[in-house]
């Protein structure tokens, strides 16, 4: 993979950033932290050599002085939303990221449930927290929030919220995923914190998008792909641009409520302490790419994948066709189609020869590698193989599993586990290869290639099922699929 972003040059510059905030204020500054902490895939993509756990080896640099702070809405609790991305629900995620926390070595104080208005499940899920010793606070939905500010800036608004006690000067408010409350918690200690004596700070970690690349950077324009479905929209700052003459960008909804707040950091503080909402962030992402060229590239791919990621939802019934346009038209601003995707047309035309499914994957000096439907193996899982046996420099015609091994595993697949498809998936055939490891050192070494796929580009001519496109996000596979049911099929598993 080619490098396009400096991870050493971020972990200094952004943990460094974050202390000089601290000491602007008493020694206490809320952090609102956006986007995902440990698996941040999206920025691994579009700034190749952005570490998918940047931002909590940089938390973990100020572990002596942070203490975390998960919020979750008594919401999203009653309903049981869901975290697409690991189809766990919310309040499972608010146990799975403190866990995870805790094994990293940093400290988490507390849980808050925000929005609560009588929900027994939220009840039900604090006592839960509680048995578990973890200290639980409630926050209350306020009547005409955020425009309500006299009732919010009073004791029957934030001051009705519990105070929730911290001891260490950076506070991590962090979440399962957007609309929880974050911000409102934030705002909330700081009316508590001022009612104290205490001038603590509020400041935002967002990573996109990045406020000091062009507003139409493709970088930019592929956190607006994937966000489609919340509508975000990467805007010029127009406070910071009246206030000190630069151009920055930010998104529509910071910008909107950014005189809301100022009006309630007014109301706490007596003076605001930002002038703009580029003000608020303390994002150095910007300043640490290193090649231009190469995120560019990388983040015009990322909008495709997009592309065809929403194509592959409207198929299903999980979106509407709006996104796709909304996509197309930012497909239109970074001067791509999907003819600029190699892999497309690749799998296409092996398609087209086989009249079965089919697979391509870009191998990184831009040699295609197809795969095609077997009786054996479906196509991505022939393709896997035929990448490791290019990786490793054996023939693609040498069997380094041997077709004796194949047919056990599908019987036990037909006959005993009543699966319809006889072919080996994608995982199936990795455990049939490590299997064969153990006596082939040709299969050996091509197992040891594994690590080789991370960041190759890949498409298929029909869409795969779960269990493949995961076995493709683990590999670091870029993937993309066709929308396109095999065998005209109506019900997709």
């Amino acid at each position: 993979m080619k490098i396009g972003f400096d991870n050493k040059k971020y972990l200094q510059m952004q943990s460094e950033h974050i202390r000089q905030r601290i000491e602007k204020f008493d020694h206490k500054l809320y952090l609102e932290f956006g986007g995902k902490l440990f698996d941040d895939y999206h920025a691994s993509r579009v700034l190749p050599g952005f570490a998918p756990d940047s931002k909590l080896r940089m938390l973990m640099q100020l572990s002596d002085q942070a203490e975390i702070i998960i919020v979750i809405s008594a919401k999203d609790i009653e309903k049981n939303k869901v975290r697409g991305d690991l189809g766990i629900t919310y309040d499972s995620d608010v146990l799975r990221l403190m866990d995870s926390f805790r094994d990293s070595g940093l400290y988490v104080g507390s849980v808050v449930i925000t929005q609560y208005s009588g929900q027994e499940s939220a009840l039900l899920f604090k006592n839960r927290l509680e048995k578990l010793h973890i200290k639980v606070y409630i926050h209350y939905n306020i009547a005409g929030y955020p425009s309500n500010i006299p009732l919010i800036v009073s004791d029957e608004g934030y001051g009705k919220n519990e105070y929730i006690e911290t001891t260490r000067p950076l506070v991590i408010v962090t979440a399962p995923g957007p609309g929880s409350g974050k911000m409102a918690t934030c705002l909330s200690q700081l009316y508590h914190e001022h009612k104290r004596g205490i001038h603590a700070g509020y400041a935002k970690f967002e990573t996109f998008p990045i406020w000091n690349l062009p507003l139409k950077h493709p970088v930019n324009l592929a956190y607006e792909a994937a966000t489609a479905d919340l509508n975000d929209i990467n805007m010029i700052d127009p406070f910071h641009l009246e206030a000190y003459g630069e151009t920055t960008v930010n998104y529509n909804r910071d910008v909107e409520i950014f005189p809301v707040l100022n009006t309630i950091f007014e109301k706490i503080y007596g003076k605001s302490p930002y002038k703009s909402p580029t003000d608020m962030g303390v994002n150095m992402t910007g300043n640490c790419i290193c090649d231009d060229e190469i995120c560019k590239e990388a983040s015009r791919q990322e909008i495709i994948r997009r592309y065809y990621a929403v194509l592959n939802d409207i198929l299903k019934g999980t979106c509407k066709e709006e996104q796709a346009q909304t996509i197309e038209l930012l497909m239109n601003q970074a001067g791509v189609t999907i003819s600029d995707r190699k892999v497309v047309a690749a799998a296409l035309e092996r398609a087209q020869e086989t009249n079965l499914p089919a697979a391509a994957l870009e191998l990184p000096d831009g040699k295609l590698i197809t795969g095609k439907t077997g009786s054996l193996l479906g196509a991505s899982a022939a393709l896997l193989l035929n990448v490791l046996k290019e990786f490793a420099g054996l023939g693609h015609e040498l069997h380094i599993i041997s077709p004796e091994s194949i047919e056990p595993i599908q019987k036990l697949k037909v006959e005993y586990l009543k699966s319809k498809n006889p072919r080996l998936h994608t995982d199936e055939v990795l455990i049939a290869l490590s299997t064969s490891a153990a006596a082939n050192p040709d299969a050996r070494r091509a197992l040891r290639q594994l690590d080789k796929l991370n960041g190759c580009q890949a498409h298929t001519s029909v869409m795969l099922s779960d269990v493949d496109i995961k076995t493709f996000q683990k590999l670091g596979v870029q993937l993309t699929c066709e929308p396109v049911y095999e065998d005209g099929d109506v019900y997709h598993r």
